[in-house]
């Protein structure tokens, strides 16, 4: 079992940058990859950006390419997902999730779910 928290979500204008956190349960985090997903309000969950295990192998969306940074710090047991030049399209729910079996797009490869944390995006 792999508990996972958000923190970092907000108000942010278009152009701003955040940075979400995912804090995972120990001894177990470091053996799943991570991914971001998010949601807006009326449409489907989408994939975001996943990093393996290890740290050393990283997917993105293209919406998110050369704009958001997935990284992890295993010794914290934490995932990060840098946000910068956001825009109001990326007004969304931000959820991380862990998988046993790697990382990638699929949302059904991921078990393990947080709550979410809010990302709004002002014109």
């Amino acid at each position: 079992q792999v508990q996972l928290v958000e923190s970092g979500g907000g108000l942010v204008q278009t152009g701003g940058s955040l940075r979400l956190s995912c804090a995972g349960s120990r001894r177990t985090f470091s053996n799943v990859a991570v991914g971001w997903f998010r949601q807006a309000p009326g449409k489907e969950r989408e994939f975001v950006a996943s990093i393996s295990a290890s740290g050393n192998m990283i997917d993105y969306a293209e919406s998110a390419k050369d704009r958001f940074t997935i990284s992890r710090d295993n010794a914290q047991n934490t995932a990060y997902l840098q946000m910068n030049s956001l825009k109001p399209a990326d007004t969304a729910g931000y959820y991380c999730a862990a998988s046993n079996y790697g990382r990638g797009y699929r949302a059904q490869n991921y078990a393990y779910w947080g709550q979410g944390t809010q990302v709004t995006v002002s014109s």
